[in-house]
């Protein structure tokens, strides 16, 4: 099952497998066709975004916007409430 077609920057996603499975993240960076970087805005801010395997997610349809000037930690957490 081939996901790449639906991902973009800014996405929502759930971990379905490791440690943080059920957690929320925002896709941050597409690394390749398998990985990803993923920040919550919590235990996985912006200045250290966790790498992601792409099979290990639930990708959701909804897009965070990331090009916003008061991009921080917050404005994430704020966005991913209804998720939780």
């Amino acid at each position: 099952m081939d996901n790449t077609f639906s991902l973009f920057k800014g996405q929502v996603v759930r971990s379905k497998k490791g440690r943080d499975e059920g957690k929320v993240f925002v896709i941050t960076e597409i690394i390749d066709k398998d990985y990803l970087y993923l920040v919550d805005g919590k235990l996985r801010k912006l200045d250290r975004p966790k790498k992601k395997k792409v099979k290990h997610l639930y990708i959701y349809k909804d897009i965070i916007d990331l090009d916003n000037k008061d991009l921080n930690d917050s404005y994430i957490r704020k966005k991913l409430l209804p998720y939780s």
